[in-house]
């Protein structure tokens, strides 16, 4: 385990954060994964934190996160979302506006420490979520 240094303190904090567009519309394409890859890990660097991972498909972002003890989750997950979709709705307008109209992310989100989950395992286990629901 790697120990990140702050002022009087060291840590190893990260966190995985799923992202599902609005009523899961297929909308993701390859160059909007790639500017939203972008998008995310300069919004991270912003708040100190660092991307370490990112995988997405049509409809979902996964990140892995590394972050330090003085950011408050709710309101970096929060920025994530806003800055990603005000950019990716701006920059690839005519694509969303014929799935997506008034939102790009969905409401909600899901997040989860570490521990020792894969971004394989929580993949697995967000799509047998989503086929439930």
């Amino acid at each position: 385990m790697q120990l990140n240094k702050g002022y009087r303190n060291a840590y190893s904090l990260k966190f995985h954060l799923v992202l599902v567009t609005k009523d899961q519309c297929k909308v993701i394409n390859s160059a909007m994964l790639e500017r939203l890859r972008e998008i995310l890990t300069a919004t991270c660097q912003k708040w100190g934190c660092k991307l370490e991972d990112f995988h997405g498909d049509d409809s979902h972002v996964y990140l892995l996160i590394d972050f330090p003890p003085e950011v408050q989750l709710s309101k970096l997950v929060n920025n994530l979302k806003t800055v990603s979709s005000r950019l990716i709705r701006k920059e690839f307008k005519a694509c969303i506006d014929n799935f997506c109209k008034d939102a790009f992310w969905h409401g909600t989100y899901y997040i989860a420490s570490c521990g020792d989950m894969t971004l394989e395992k929580l993949k697995n286990y967000v799509e047998q979520q989503v086929s439930f629901s």
